[in-house]
């Protein structure tokens, strides 16, 4: 039966897509060395006073041994899924940023996958053939769910930079929901070639 294979597929998508939205995408550490953090905020204390002040603090540093700390601290960390940034983004006002991600990798995925079960299981009438052509019209919007996990992977990293400079180093890691969320993607894809749109039955 040839819809058998479309609502499984759209059925997995669904499943996949609800820790894909609600799952970590993207964890970012950022870490500091020791060494390199005592340098840069005894120049910067330095910068405040006169060229001895300067002299005494570098010297102090070095009987100290600030000069030669090893290992590092951890500075920064956050994690973050599709859906708490949607959140992050509303708190800070973005409103207008955070209401087209929660639509296009929230909203217009889930009424398509919807709207393709309940295509599979209508017969054949002028009502399917109108559902199935939305249906093709939201299909013109499928590579924007890859487009939001690119921007938020972008959002995460932008502001932690702004925030840490050059001091930090930083790592980033990919979520559960990146991969959650990439499943999704391919079981849509499979389920949108697989549906074959029926032209409705001409009456004679």
């Amino acid at each position: 039966m040839r819809v058998v294979f479309p609502i499984l597929a759209i059925l997995i998508a669904l499943v996949l897509l609800i820790p894909g939205v609600t799952q970590p995408v993207l964890t970012l550490e950022g870490k500091i060395d020791k060494s390199k953090l005592a340098k840069t905020g005894i120049e910067m204390i330095a910068d405040e006073g006169d060229r001895n002040t300067r002299s005494v603090l570098m010297m102090a540093s070095s009987m100290l041994g600030l000069d030669k700390l090893e290992g590092e601290i951890d500075a920064y960390k956050k994690t973050r899924s599709i859906w708490g940034t949607v959140n992050e983004l509303a708190n800070n006002k973005n409103y207008l940023v955070a209401a087209l991600v929660a639509v296009f990798s929230i909203v217009i995925p889930t009424l398509k996958l919807l709207m393709q079960l309940l295509y599979c299981f209508l017969p054949v009438n002028r009502f399917k053939y109108l559902l199935g052509q939305l249906i093709q019209g939201l299909s013109k919007w499928s590579m924007v769910d890859v487009f939001v996990i690119a921007l938020i992977v972008s959002y995460l990293a932008g502001n932690a930079d702004g925030q840490m400079g050059e001091l930090i180093k930083m790592h980033a890691e990919l979520g559960d929901g990146f991969w959650y969320f990439t499943g999704y993607c391919l079981f849509a894809i499979a389920a949108s070639s697989s549906i074959k749109i029926d032209k409705p039955l001409s009456s004679s």
